[in-house]
C-alpha cells in the first residue's frame, strides 16, 4: 500500500511538491482555490486584461494520480488535517505550504473565488486605471516597483509616484543593482520618493478611480486619481494557532530543522513563506524549499534516511522586470552574486513572467 502525502497549500512550493511526489505516493493537495495564481503575472494581468488568463492554472490538471480537495485547513496535528468542511484527512507525511497573503492586485481579493470572478475583478480595476492620469503606489518593494513598470509599459504618459518610508531601494542588494534600478526608474519617468509616507490613507478605495489629494509626512501634497497598496505581507498559519502540531514564533512562522522538518517530527515538513528562516518571502526560495523536501520524502519512501539540508544564504537573488522591456536583477554565480543584465531579466522573467514554466507544471500546452 502506498504511503499518503498531504500537501496543504498549492502555491509555488506546494504545487511543486504535490506534482513531484504524485507518482511516488498517494498525494492529496488541499487548497481553497480553484487554481494556482502565478502572482508574478498578476500585475501584468491588471494592465493587459487580454493576457490575464496566463496568471491562472487550474488545479484540475496538476496531478495524474492524486487528488485535490478544494477546502481550507483549520487544524493540523501529527496524524493529519481537519478541514473547514469538517472532513478529516489522515497522512503519513504532511507538507505545510500555505504561504502568505498580500494586497490586491498582487494577489486576489479573495483566494477562494473562481477564476472567472478573479478575471472580472482584474478587468474592472483595469477599466478604473485606464481612465486615470495620475497613479499613487504605496510601497517601493518589488511589488510596487513591478506594478509601476507594468503601468508605464502600457501607459507611458501616466504620472506614477511611489512612496516608501524606507530610506533605500532594495536594501540588501548590490549597489550597482540599486543604482541601475534608480536609473531605469528615472528613465521611465517614475517618481520615487523614499523616506516618505502618508499621514492618512487616501479616502478613495484602493484601485478605484477618483481624484484625491494626500499630504506626506514631510508636508508635501500629492494629487492622484487612483492608488494601490504594495506592502503588508500576512503569513498564513492561522490553522496552526491551536498548537496541536507546533508552537509558532512571535512572527507567526513555523520553526523548522535544517531538513525543513517541523521541529519534533520526521514526517512533517514546512516550506516557503511560513517557515522561520531568514530566506526572503519570495517564490524562488519557496521552490528551493520544495525541491529539498521532495528529495527527503522520496528518500523516506524508499526506506532511506533523508540527507538533503537547507542552508539559508545571505546572498539575495531577484529578477525585477519593469514591464516587458526594462528591469534589473541579481543572480548567484560561482564567484558570488552578480548583477544580471536587463536582457537576462527580460528573457528569464519579464517576457512571460514564468508562464511557460507553470504551463509545463500544470500540463497546459
Amino acid at each position: 500500500m502506498n504511503h499518503t502525502v498531504v500537501v496543504i497549500g498549492g502555491g509555488y512550493g506546494g504545487s511543486l511538491v504535490a506534482k513531484e511526489l504524485d507518482s511516488e505516493a498517494d498525494v492529496t493537495l488541499i487548497d481553497p482555490r480553484e487554481a494556482f495564481v502565478n502572482a508574478a503575472a498578476s500585475l501584468r494581468a491588471l494592465t493587459r486584461p487580454d493576457w490575464a488568463h496566463n496568471a491562472f492554472f487550474s488545479f484540475a490538471t496538476l496531478l495524474q494520480q492524486g487528488r485535490v480537495i478544494r477546502d481550507r485547513a483549520v487544524s493540523v496535528d501529527p496524524k493529519g488535517v481537519t478541514l473547514a468542511s469538517g472532513e478529516r484527512v489522515e497522512a503519513d507525511y504532511l507538507v505545510l505550504a500555505t504561504g502568505s497573503d498580500y494586497t490586491y492586485p498582487a494577489k486576489p481579493h479573495h483566494a477562494s473565488t473562481s477564476i472567472d470572478q478573479q478575471l472580472d475583478d482584474l478587468r474592472e480595476t483595469h477599466r478604473e486605471l485606464a481612465g486615470t492620469d495620475r497613479v499613487l503606489i504605496l510601497g517601493a518593494g518589488p511589488v510596487g516597483l513591478e506594478l509601476a513598470g507594468e503601468i508605464k509599459d502600457v501607459w507611458p504618459d501616466k504620472y506614477v509616484v511611489i512612496l516608501d518610508r524606507a530610506g533605500r531601494l532594495l536594501p540588501g542588494f548590490l549597489p550597482e543593482v540599486r543604482n541601475e534600478l534608480r536609473r531605469q526608474l528615472d528613465e521611465l519617468g517614475i517618481d520615487v520618493r523614499l523616506g516618505t509616507g502618508l499621514t492618512v490613507l487616501p479616502t478613495v478605495e484602493a484601485g478605484r478611480a477618483g481624484r484625491f489629494a494626500v499630504t506626506t509626512d514631510k508636508g508635501e501634497q500629492i494629487v492622484a486619481d487612483t492608488w494601490f497598496q504594495a506592502f503588508g505581507v500576512k503569513i498564513n498559519t492561522g490553522y496552526l494557532a491551536d498548537g496541536r502540531l507546533s508552537p509558532l514564533t512571535a512572527q507567526k512562522t513555523v520553526p523548522v530543522t535544517e531538513r525543513l522538518n517541523v521541529q519534533g517530527y520526521d514526517h512533517v515538513y514546512a516550506i516557503g513563506d511560513i517557515v522561520a528562516l531568514p530566506d526572503p518571502k519570495m517564490a524562488s526560495y519557496s521552490m528551493v524549499h520544495a525541491d529539498l523536501v521532495v528529495k527527503n520524502i522520496k528518500a523516506q519512501l524508499a526506506g532511506d534516511r533523508p540527507h538533503a539540508v537547507h542552508t539559508p544564504t545571505p546572498e539575495r537573488r531577484i529578477l525585477l522586470p519593469l514591464g516587458t522591456r526594462a528591469g534589473v536583477g541579481q543572480l548567484p554565480t560561482p564567484d558570488g552574486v552578480a548583477a544580471a543584465t536587463t536582457e537576462t531579466v527580460r528573457q528569464r522573467k519579464g517576457a512571460d513572467l514564468f508562464t511557460a514554466r507553470f504551463a509545463s507544471r500544470f500540463g497546459r500546452s
